[in-house]
Protein backbone atom coordinates (compact mmCIF):
# COMPACT_ATOMS: atom_id res chain seq x y z
CA UNK A 1 0.00 0.00 0.00
CA UNK A 2 1.09 3.29 -0.86
CA UNK A 3 1.37 6.66 0.73
CA UNK A 4 -2.21 8.14 0.39
CA UNK A 5 -1.82 11.61 -1.97
CA UNK A 6 -4.24 14.11 -0.84
CA UNK A 7 -3.04 17.96 -1.99
CA UNK A 8 -3.60 19.68 1.54
CA UNK A 9 -4.76 23.11 0.27
CA UNK A 10 -8.04 21.50 -0.77
CA UNK A 11 -9.04 20.05 2.24
CA UNK A 12 -12.14 21.69 4.20
CA UNK A 13 -9.69 22.09 7.41
CA UNK A 14 -7.32 23.62 5.56
CA UNK A 15 -9.87 26.46 4.04
CA UNK A 16 -11.06 26.48 8.15
CA UNK A 17 -7.37 27.49 9.07
CA UNK A 18 -6.96 29.76 6.26
CA UNK A 19 -9.92 31.94 7.41
CA UNK A 20 -9.14 31.57 10.73
CA UNK A 21 -5.54 32.50 10.56
CA UNK A 22 -7.11 36.13 9.84
CA UNK A 23 -7.87 36.92 13.20
CA UNK A 24 -5.51 34.37 14.59
CA UNK A 25 -2.71 36.42 13.27
CA UNK A 26 -3.36 39.02 15.67
CA UNK A 27 -4.00 36.92 18.86
CA UNK A 28 -1.97 37.87 22.02
CA UNK A 29 -0.49 34.75 23.89
CA UNK A 30 -0.85 36.97 27.12
CA UNK A 31 -4.33 37.85 26.80
CA UNK A 32 -4.76 33.67 25.80
CA UNK A 33 -3.46 32.74 29.38
CA UNK A 34 -5.10 35.58 31.16
CA UNK A 35 -8.91 34.50 29.82
CA UNK A 36 -7.82 30.38 30.31
CA UNK A 37 -6.29 29.59 33.77
CA UNK A 38 -6.39 26.15 32.46
CA UNK A 39 -4.59 27.24 28.95
CA UNK A 40 -0.59 25.42 30.27
CA UNK A 41 -2.52 22.17 31.47
CA UNK A 42 -4.75 22.19 27.93
CA UNK A 43 -1.78 22.52 26.13
CA UNK A 44 0.96 20.27 28.14
CA UNK A 45 1.70 16.90 27.51
CA UNK A 46 2.96 14.45 29.91
CA UNK A 47 4.56 10.82 28.73
CA UNK A 48 6.78 8.76 30.24
CA UNK A 49 9.83 11.19 31.56
CA UNK A 50 8.69 13.64 28.45
CA UNK A 51 6.74 16.65 29.44
CA UNK A 52 5.88 18.49 26.16
CA UNK A 53 4.13 22.05 26.88
CA UNK A 54 2.69 23.79 23.68
CA UNK A 55 0.94 26.44 25.56
CA UNK A 56 3.56 28.91 24.23
CA UNK A 57 2.05 29.62 21.15
CA UNK A 58 -0.44 31.50 18.78
CA UNK A 59 -3.32 28.50 18.71
CA UNK A 60 -6.69 28.11 20.63
CA UNK A 61 -8.91 25.49 21.12
CA UNK A 62 -10.06 26.11 17.38
CA UNK A 63 -6.55 26.04 16.14
CA UNK A 64 -6.16 22.72 17.17
CA UNK A 65 -9.10 21.59 16.13
CA UNK A 66 -8.45 22.86 12.67
CA UNK A 67 -4.99 21.05 12.93
CA UNK A 68 -6.71 17.56 13.90
CA UNK A 69 -8.70 17.59 10.99
CA UNK A 70 -6.38 17.98 8.75
CA UNK A 71 -4.11 15.39 9.67
CA UNK A 72 -7.39 13.06 9.40
CA UNK A 73 -8.10 14.78 6.01
CA UNK A 74 -4.83 14.06 4.64
CA UNK A 75 -4.82 10.31 6.16
CA UNK A 76 -2.19 10.77 8.78
CA UNK A 77 -3.37 7.30 10.45
CA UNK A 78 -2.79 5.25 7.46
CA UNK A 79 0.16 6.22 6.54
CA UNK A 80 1.80 5.61 9.69
CA UNK A 81 0.43 2.32 9.89
CA UNK A 82 1.79 2.36 6.32
CA UNK A 83 5.05 3.07 7.31
CA UNK A 84 4.82 0.51 10.73
CA UNK A 85 4.27 -2.23 8.27
CA UNK A 86 6.82 -2.10 5.88
CA UNK A 87 4.78 -0.94 2.95
CA UNK A 88 6.98 0.57 0.38
CA UNK A 89 6.24 4.47 0.82
CA UNK A 90 9.96 5.70 -0.38
CA UNK A 91 8.36 5.02 -3.84
CA UNK A 92 10.34 7.43 -5.92
CA UNK A 93 13.10 4.48 -5.01
CA UNK A 94 11.13 1.88 -4.36
CA UNK A 95 11.72 0.94 -0.75
CA UNK A 96 10.42 0.43 2.71
CA UNK A 97 11.42 2.52 5.86
CA UNK A 98 11.71 0.84 7.82
CA UNK A 99 14.25 2.49 11.00
CA UNK A 100 12.12 1.94 13.01
CA UNK A 101 12.16 -1.92 12.53
CA UNK A 102 15.92 -1.46 14.16
CA UNK A 103 14.74 -0.57 17.60
CA UNK A 104 11.97 -3.13 17.64
CA UNK A 105 11.78 -5.74 20.15
CA UNK A 106 12.77 -9.13 18.94
CA UNK A 107 9.26 -10.32 18.96
CA UNK A 108 8.04 -8.05 16.55
CA UNK A 109 7.14 -9.22 13.08
CA UNK A 110 8.56 -6.36 10.67
CA UNK A 111 7.67 -7.75 6.80
CA UNK A 112 9.81 -6.47 3.60
CA UNK A 113 8.72 -8.69 0.32
CA UNK A 114 7.37 -10.93 2.64
CA UNK A 115 9.99 -11.67 4.63
CA UNK A 116 10.50 -10.77 8.75
CA UNK A 117 13.36 -8.69 8.95
CA UNK A 118 13.60 -9.12 12.65
CA UNK A 119 15.68 -11.95 12.81
CA UNK A 120 18.44 -10.38 10.74
CA UNK A 121 18.42 -7.08 12.38
CA UNK A 122 19.12 -8.80 15.99
CA UNK A 123 21.69 -11.06 14.39
CA UNK A 124 23.97 -8.18 13.28
CA UNK A 125 22.81 -6.20 16.85
CA UNK A 126 24.13 -9.23 18.60
CA UNK A 127 27.81 -9.37 16.22
CA UNK A 128 27.85 -5.62 17.00
CA UNK A 129 27.73 -6.56 20.75
CA UNK A 130 30.27 -9.39 20.93
CA UNK A 131 32.89 -7.03 18.55
CA UNK A 132 32.22 -4.26 21.02
CA UNK A 133 32.73 -6.18 24.11
CA UNK A 134 35.81 -7.51 22.63
CA UNK A 135 37.31 -3.84 21.56
CA UNK A 136 36.14 -2.54 25.02
CA UNK A 137 37.65 -5.61 27.30
CA UNK A 138 41.11 -5.26 25.49
CA UNK A 139 40.37 -8.94 23.59
CA UNK A 140 40.57 -7.78 20.00
CA UNK A 141 43.84 -6.12 19.67
CA UNK A 142 45.84 -4.31 17.12
CA UNK A 143 48.77 -5.79 15.05
CA UNK A 144 51.43 -5.46 18.06
CA UNK A 145 49.49 -6.91 20.68
CA UNK A 146 48.40 -3.95 22.19
CA UNK A 147 44.59 -3.14 23.43
CA UNK A 148 42.73 -0.09 21.21
CA UNK A 149 42.57 3.32 22.67
CA UNK A 150 41.21 5.12 19.50
CA UNK A 151 38.09 4.45 17.46
CA UNK A 152 38.09 6.77 14.15
CA UNK A 153 34.77 6.78 11.80
CA UNK A 154 34.88 7.53 8.51
CA UNK A 155 31.84 8.66 6.84
CA UNK A 156 29.92 11.55 5.86
CA UNK A 157 26.44 12.51 6.14
CA UNK A 158 23.96 9.98 7.77
CA UNK A 159 27.00 7.78 8.21
CA UNK A 160 28.80 10.31 10.22
CA UNK A 161 26.24 13.28 11.82
CA UNK A 162 24.00 11.10 13.52
CA UNK A 163 26.75 8.90 15.35
CA UNK A 164 28.97 12.00 15.98
CA UNK A 165 25.84 14.12 17.38
CA UNK A 166 25.20 11.03 19.54
CA UNK A 167 28.90 10.02 21.02
CA UNK A 168 29.41 13.98 21.78
CA UNK A 169 25.41 13.82 23.46
CA UNK A 170 26.01 10.79 25.83
CA UNK A 171 30.24 11.77 26.66
CA UNK A 172 28.62 11.15 30.49
CA UNK A 173 28.78 7.61 29.53
CA UNK A 174 31.54 6.92 27.80
CA UNK A 175 34.56 4.61 28.16
CA UNK A 176 38.41 4.89 27.93
CA UNK A 177 38.21 4.57 24.12
CA UNK A 178 38.53 7.83 22.53
CA UNK A 179 35.81 8.62 19.50
CA UNK A 180 37.13 10.17 16.38
CA UNK A 181 35.22 11.61 13.32
CA UNK A 182 36.15 11.93 9.73
CA UNK A 183 34.06 13.45 7.10
CA UNK A 184 34.94 16.23 5.31
CA UNK A 185 37.10 15.60 1.98
CA UNK A 186 39.15 18.05 2.92
CA UNK A 187 42.65 16.56 3.07
CA UNK A 188 43.45 19.61 6.20
CA UNK A 189 40.34 17.41 8.15
CA UNK A 190 41.65 14.43 8.09
CA UNK A 191 45.42 15.56 8.52
CA UNK A 192 44.64 16.97 11.84
CA UNK A 193 43.06 13.60 13.14
CA UNK A 194 45.84 11.31 11.66
CA UNK A 195 48.07 13.87 13.91
CA UNK A 196 46.46 12.32 17.30
CA UNK A 197 46.34 9.00 16.22
CA UNK A 198 48.78 6.21 17.08
CA UNK A 199 48.49 3.06 14.56
CA UNK A 200 49.25 0.33 16.88
CA UNK A 201 46.41 0.99 18.90
CA UNK A 202 43.58 2.96 16.54
CA UNK A 203 40.78 1.29 14.97
CA UNK A 204 39.07 2.40 11.97
CA UNK A 205 35.27 2.02 11.07
CA UNK A 206 34.79 3.06 7.29
CA UNK A 207 30.60 3.44 6.65
CA UNK A 208 29.54 3.51 3.43
CA UNK A 209 26.67 1.44 2.04
CA UNK A 210 28.18 1.52 -1.63
CA UNK A 211 31.47 1.64 -0.17
CA UNK A 212 32.01 4.39 -3.23
CA UNK A 213 31.21 7.76 -1.41
CA UNK A 214 34.18 9.85 -2.85
CA UNK A 215 34.63 11.71 0.74
CA UNK A 216 34.88 8.68 2.94
CA UNK A 217 36.59 6.11 0.48
CA UNK A 218 38.73 9.28 -0.35
CA UNK A 219 39.40 9.68 3.30
CA UNK A 220 39.68 5.90 4.03
CA UNK A 221 42.44 5.50 1.60
CA UNK A 222 44.28 8.38 3.24
CA UNK A 223 44.14 7.28 6.15
CA UNK A 224 45.19 3.57 5.04
CA UNK A 225 48.38 4.79 3.39
CA UNK A 226 49.30 6.74 6.58
CA UNK A 227 48.64 3.34 8.38
CA UNK A 228 50.83 1.17 6.06
CA UNK A 229 54.37 3.19 6.35
CA UNK A 230 54.15 1.45 10.05
CA UNK A 231 52.17 -2.04 9.33
CA UNK A 232 52.00 -3.89 6.67
CA UNK A 233 48.97 -5.22 4.04
CA UNK A 234 48.03 -7.94 6.82
CA UNK A 235 47.32 -5.89 9.37
CA UNK A 236 44.68 -4.24 7.71
CA UNK A 237 42.89 -6.84 8.98
CA UNK A 238 43.16 -6.06 12.39
CA UNK A 239 42.64 -2.20 12.29
CA UNK A 240 40.05 -1.64 9.97
CA UNK A 241 36.57 -2.91 9.83
CA UNK A 242 33.18 -1.99 7.63
CA UNK A 243 29.28 -1.23 7.75
CA UNK A 244 28.40 -1.40 4.16
CA UNK A 245 26.66 -3.38 1.34
CA UNK A 246 29.27 -3.58 -1.14
CA UNK A 247 31.06 -6.68 -0.09
CA UNK A 248 33.46 -7.42 -3.12
CA UNK A 249 34.73 -3.53 -2.64
CA UNK A 250 35.15 -4.03 0.94
CA UNK A 251 37.42 -7.39 0.72
CA UNK A 252 39.70 -5.38 -1.97
CA UNK A 253 40.01 -2.45 0.14
CA UNK A 254 41.75 -5.57 3.00
CA UNK A 255 38.93 -5.84 5.49
CA UNK A 256 38.71 -9.37 7.16
CA UNK A 257 34.74 -10.38 5.37
CA UNK A 258 33.99 -10.97 9.46
CA UNK A 259 34.51 -7.88 9.85
CA UNK A 260 31.74 -6.25 7.77
CA UNK A 261 28.57 -5.59 9.26
CA UNK A 262 25.50 -5.20 6.96
CA UNK A 263 22.70 -2.56 6.43
CA UNK A 264 19.62 -2.64 4.31
CA UNK A 265 18.14 -0.35 1.29
CA UNK A 266 15.26 0.05 3.79
CA UNK A 267 16.96 2.31 5.84
CA UNK A 268 17.54 5.79 4.70
CA UNK A 269 21.02 7.32 5.83
CA UNK A 270 20.22 10.20 8.27
CA UNK A 271 18.15 7.59 9.86
CA UNK A 272 21.19 4.42 9.78
CA UNK A 273 22.24 5.33 13.52
CA UNK A 274 19.58 2.97 14.73
CA UNK A 275 21.53 0.44 12.43
CA UNK A 276 25.42 -1.14 12.59
CA UNK A 277 26.02 2.80 11.42
CA UNK A 278 25.90 3.52 15.04
CA UNK A 279 28.85 0.95 15.74
CA UNK A 280 30.93 3.98 16.58
CA UNK A 281 28.29 4.59 19.06
CA UNK A 282 28.63 1.58 20.88
CA UNK A 283 32.13 1.10 21.12
CA UNK A 284 32.44 4.82 22.79
CA UNK A 285 29.44 4.13 25.36
CA UNK A 286 29.45 0.23 25.70
CA UNK A 287 26.90 -2.13 23.50
CA UNK A 288 24.46 -1.90 26.70
CA UNK A 289 23.91 2.25 26.76
CA UNK A 290 23.50 1.79 22.77
CA UNK A 291 20.55 -1.15 23.28
CA UNK A 292 18.94 1.64 25.33
CA UNK A 293 19.00 4.19 22.98
CA UNK A 294 17.47 1.92 20.70
CA UNK A 295 14.68 1.16 23.22
CA UNK A 296 14.05 4.56 24.14
CA UNK A 297 13.37 5.12 20.13
CA UNK A 298 11.44 1.83 20.30
CA UNK A 299 9.36 3.61 22.89
CA UNK A 300 8.53 7.13 21.36
CA UNK A 301 8.02 4.70 18.12
CA UNK A 302 5.07 3.21 20.11
CA UNK A 303 3.66 6.38 21.40
CA UNK A 304 3.85 7.64 17.90
CA UNK A 305 2.01 4.58 16.35
CA UNK A 306 -0.86 4.44 19.21
CA UNK A 307 -1.59 7.50 21.22
CA UNK A 308 -4.47 9.58 20.15
CA UNK A 309 -3.36 12.61 17.93
CA UNK A 310 -4.44 15.03 20.28
CA UNK A 311 -1.86 14.01 23.22
CA UNK A 312 0.33 12.54 20.38
CA UNK A 313 3.63 14.36 21.00
CA UNK A 314 5.31 13.98 17.14
CA UNK A 315 1.53 14.73 15.55
CA UNK A 316 1.49 17.82 17.66
CA UNK A 317 4.60 19.34 17.05
CA UNK A 318 4.13 18.52 13.73
CA UNK A 319 0.97 20.13 13.29
CA UNK A 320 2.20 23.16 15.14
CA UNK A 321 4.99 23.64 12.72
CA UNK A 322 2.71 23.36 9.72
CA UNK A 323 0.60 26.14 11.57
CA UNK A 324 3.70 28.48 11.18
CA UNK A 325 5.14 27.59 8.21
CA UNK A 326 2.08 27.63 6.03
CA UNK A 327 0.14 29.84 7.53
CA UNK A 328 2.19 32.88 8.81
CA UNK A 329 4.75 32.28 6.63
CA UNK A 330 7.75 31.54 9.15
CA UNK A 331 10.66 30.29 7.23
CA UNK A 332 12.72 28.84 10.15
CA UNK A 333 12.47 27.29 13.42
CA UNK A 334 15.39 27.20 15.97
CA UNK A 335 16.66 24.20 18.61
CA UNK A 336 17.90 25.40 21.59
CA UNK A 337 18.58 22.72 24.15
CA UNK A 338 19.71 23.65 26.95
CA UNK A 339 22.72 20.87 27.56
CA UNK A 340 25.73 21.66 26.48
CA UNK A 341 25.91 17.65 25.41
CA UNK A 342 23.68 18.17 22.60
CA UNK A 343 26.10 20.49 20.92
CA UNK A 344 25.75 18.89 17.67
CA UNK A 345 22.12 18.26 17.85
CA UNK A 346 20.66 21.22 15.61
CA UNK A 347 23.89 20.41 12.92
CA UNK A 348 22.16 16.77 13.03
CA UNK A 349 18.08 17.36 12.65
CA UNK A 350 19.23 19.88 9.99
CA UNK A 351 20.06 17.00 7.82
CA UNK A 352 16.63 15.06 8.81
CA UNK A 353 14.52 17.63 8.37
CA UNK A 354 15.71 19.68 5.14
CA UNK A 355 17.39 16.85 3.00
CA UNK A 356 13.68 15.08 4.32
CA UNK A 357 11.33 17.97 3.21
CA UNK A 358 13.23 19.80 0.72
CA UNK A 359 10.87 19.34 -1.79
CA UNK A 360 8.80 20.86 -4.54
CA UNK A 361 7.18 18.16 -6.40
CA UNK A 362 4.04 16.15 -3.97
CA UNK A 363 3.70 12.52 -4.40
CA UNK A 364 1.62 12.61 -7.79
CA UNK A 365 4.85 14.23 -9.47
CA UNK A 366 3.17 18.17 -9.77
CA UNK A 367 4.99 21.02 -8.54
CA UNK A 368 3.58 22.32 -5.73
CA UNK A 369 2.72 26.23 -4.74
CA UNK A 370 2.06 25.92 -0.51
CA UNK A 371 5.77 25.75 1.58
CA UNK A 372 7.08 22.66 2.41
CA UNK A 373 10.28 22.17 5.07
CA UNK A 374 11.74 24.60 7.38
CA UNK A 375 15.23 25.98 8.22
CA UNK A 376 16.40 24.45 10.99
CA UNK A 377 19.27 26.45 12.97
CA UNK A 378 20.15 26.53 16.90
CA UNK A 379 22.51 26.45 19.21
CA UNK A 380 22.73 25.23 22.72
CA UNK A 381 21.34 27.96 25.62
CA UNK A 382 22.76 29.68 27.17
CA UNK A 383 25.35 30.52 24.71
CA UNK A 384 22.82 31.24 21.91
CA UNK A 385 21.50 33.69 24.19
CA UNK A 386 24.54 36.23 23.85
CA UNK A 387 24.66 35.08 20.10
CA UNK A 388 21.53 35.08 18.02
CA UNK A 389 18.54 35.34 20.56
CA UNK A 390 18.52 39.22 19.94
CA UNK A 391 17.16 37.88 16.33
CA UNK A 392 14.23 36.13 17.98
CA UNK A 393 13.20 38.86 20.49
CA UNK A 394 13.33 42.03 18.74
CA UNK A 395 13.98 40.95 14.75
CA UNK A 396 11.20 41.63 12.05
CA UNK A 397 11.03 37.43 11.53
CA UNK A 398 8.71 35.00 13.23
CA UNK A 399 10.73 32.26 14.43
CA UNK A 400 9.27 29.32 16.50
CA UNK A 401 11.51 27.73 18.73
CA UNK A 402 11.90 24.45 20.59
CA UNK A 403 13.49 24.77 24.26
CA UNK A 404 14.97 21.17 25.37
CA UNK A 405 15.92 21.36 28.67
CA UNK A 406 16.77 18.28 31.43
CA UNK A 407 15.78 19.13 34.99
CA UNK A 408 18.20 16.98 36.60
CA UNK A 409 22.40 17.71 35.58
CA UNK A 410 24.40 14.71 35.00
CA UNK A 411 27.28 15.36 37.16
CA UNK A 412 24.85 16.47 40.17
CA UNK A 413 26.05 20.43 40.54
CA UNK A 414 23.03 22.13 41.52
CA UNK A 415 24.24 25.60 41.63
CA UNK A 416 24.73 25.49 37.66
CA UNK A 417 21.91 23.56 37.11
CA UNK A 418 19.65 26.07 38.74
CA UNK A 419 21.07 28.87 36.78
CA UNK A 420 20.85 27.19 33.72
CA UNK A 421 17.14 26.07 33.98
CA UNK A 422 16.75 29.51 35.35
CA UNK A 423 17.20 30.88 31.74
CA UNK A 424 16.11 28.27 30.20
CA UNK A 425 12.60 29.16 31.76
CA UNK A 426 12.86 33.01 31.21
CA UNK A 427 13.61 33.05 28.08
CA UNK A 428 10.08 31.21 26.85
CA UNK A 429 8.38 33.61 29.47
CA UNK A 430 10.42 36.87 27.86
CA UNK A 431 9.83 35.56 24.45
CA UNK A 432 5.93 35.45 25.27
CA UNK A 433 5.38 38.38 27.33
CA UNK A 434 7.80 40.97 26.11
CA UNK A 435 8.75 44.24 27.60
CA UNK A 436 5.56 46.87 27.06
CA UNK A 437 6.55 51.03 27.11
CA UNK A 438 5.05 51.50 30.30
CA UNK A 439 7.15 48.81 31.69
CA UNK A 440 10.59 50.42 30.12
CA UNK A 441 9.46 53.86 31.50
CA UNK A 442 8.80 52.63 35.04
CA UNK A 443 12.46 51.74 34.91
CA UNK A 444 13.29 55.48 34.56
CA UNK A 445 14.62 55.15 30.84
CA UNK A 446 15.42 58.10 28.42
CA UNK A 447 12.66 58.62 26.45
CA UNK A 448 15.07 58.47 23.80
CA UNK A 449 16.24 55.18 24.57
CA UNK A 450 12.34 53.79 25.52
CA UNK A 451 11.97 52.24 21.74
CA UNK A 452 14.99 50.35 21.96
CA UNK A 453 14.16 48.82 24.92
CA UNK A 454 10.91 47.71 24.25
CA UNK A 455 10.49 43.71 23.43
CA UNK A 456 6.75 43.37 21.31
CA UNK A 457 7.00 39.54 22.75
CA UNK A 458 4.45 37.33 21.93
CA UNK A 459 7.25 34.74 20.24
CA UNK A 460 6.00 31.37 20.15
CA UNK A 461 7.80 28.64 21.33
CA UNK A 462 7.18 24.84 22.41
CA UNK A 463 9.23 23.22 25.88
CA UNK A 464 10.19 20.22 26.00
CA UNK A 465 11.40 18.92 29.89
CA UNK A 466 13.34 15.52 30.18
CA UNK A 467 14.19 14.35 33.11
CA UNK A 468 17.29 13.61 32.84
CA UNK A 469 19.54 12.91 29.78
CA UNK A 470 20.26 9.49 29.41
CA UNK A 471 20.64 7.05 26.50
CA UNK A 472 17.12 6.05 26.38
CA UNK A 473 16.16 9.84 26.69
CA UNK A 474 18.06 10.71 23.67
CA UNK A 475 16.52 7.73 21.66
CA UNK A 476 13.06 8.83 22.65
CA UNK A 477 14.26 12.60 21.92
CA UNK A 478 15.73 11.63 18.61
CA UNK A 479 12.59 9.36 17.48
CA UNK A 480 10.25 12.05 18.27
CA UNK A 481 11.77 14.53 15.43
CA UNK A 482 12.05 11.64 13.15
CA UNK A 483 8.05 11.17 13.58
CA UNK A 484 7.33 14.93 13.19
CA UNK A 485 9.51 14.89 10.11
CA UNK A 486 7.15 11.94 8.80
CA UNK A 487 4.11 14.18 9.89
CA UNK A 488 5.09 17.35 8.22
CA UNK A 489 5.73 15.02 4.92
CA UNK A 490 2.46 13.20 5.26
CA UNK A 491 0.80 16.70 5.42
CA UNK A 492 2.59 18.41 2.56
CA UNK A 493 1.61 15.51 0.58
CA UNK A 494 6.04 14.85 -0.61
CA UNK A 495 8.09 11.69 -0.59
CA UNK A 496 10.49 12.81 2.92
CA UNK A 497 12.66 9.42 2.23
CA UNK A 498 14.65 10.77 -1.44
CA UNK A 499 17.13 12.89 -1.48
CA UNK A 500 18.18 13.23 -5.48
CA UNK A 501 18.60 16.98 -4.66
CA UNK A 502 21.83 15.83 -3.04
CA UNK A 503 23.21 13.87 -6.06
CA UNK A 504 23.15 16.55 -8.72
CA UNK A 505 26.02 18.56 -7.08
CA UNK A 506 28.37 14.94 -6.47
CA UNK A 507 27.77 15.05 -10.43
CA UNK A 508 29.16 18.01 -11.55
CA UNK A 509 32.17 17.48 -8.93
CA UNK A 510 32.97 14.36 -10.37
CA UNK A 511 33.06 15.66 -13.84
CA UNK A 512 35.14 18.70 -13.11
CA UNK A 513 37.76 16.58 -11.14
CA UNK A 514 38.26 14.82 -14.17
CA UNK A 515 39.51 17.88 -16.21
CA UNK A 516 41.83 18.73 -13.26
CA UNK A 517 43.85 15.71 -14.02
CA UNK A 518 43.09 16.11 -18.12
CA UNK A 519 40.69 13.44 -19.08
CA UNK A 520 38.10 15.90 -19.46
CA UNK A 521 36.95 19.16 -20.76
CA UNK A 522 33.47 20.20 -20.19
CA UNK A 523 30.93 23.13 -21.27
CA UNK A 524 30.56 25.60 -18.09
CA UNK A 525 29.32 29.01 -17.72
CA UNK A 526 32.00 32.14 -17.46
CA UNK A 527 31.58 32.28 -14.04
CA UNK A 528 33.06 28.95 -13.20
CA UNK A 529 35.31 28.85 -16.35
CA UNK A 530 36.91 31.98 -13.96
CA UNK A 531 37.08 29.87 -10.81
CA UNK A 532 38.51 26.58 -12.48
CA UNK A 533 41.58 29.26 -14.11
CA UNK A 534 41.99 31.00 -11.13
CA UNK A 535 42.29 27.70 -9.03
CA UNK A 536 44.43 26.05 -11.45
CA UNK A 537 46.83 29.25 -11.15
CA UNK A 538 47.09 29.33 -7.60
CA UNK A 539 46.99 25.99 -6.14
Amino acid sequence: MALPSVNPTKTTSWKKLQEHYKTAKDLKMKDLFAKDSQRANKFTITWDDFYVDVSKNRITDETFKYLLELAEEVKLKAAIKSQFSGDIINKTEGRAVLHTALRAPESAVVNVDGENVIPEVYNVKRSIETFTNEVINGDRKGYTGKPFTDIVNIGIGGSDLGPAMVVDALQYYKNHLTTHFVSNVDGDHVNEVIKKLNPETTLFVIVSKTFTTQETISNANTIKSWFLESASQEDIAKHFVAVSTNLDAVKGFGINPKNIFPMWDWVGGRFSLWSAVGLSISLAVGFNNYDSLLKGANKMDEHFKNEDFSSNIPVVLGLISVWYNNFFKAESEAVIAYSQYLNQFATYLQQGIMESNGKSVDRNGNAIDYETGTLIWGEPGTNSQHAFFQLIHQGTKLIPADFIGFTKSLHGNTDHQDKLISNFLAQTEALLNGKTKAQVEDEDTPESIVPFKVFEGNKPTNTIFINKLTPESLGKLIAMYEHKIFVQGVIWNIFSYDQFGVELGKQLASKILKEFSGDAKNEHDSSTVNLLKHYRENS
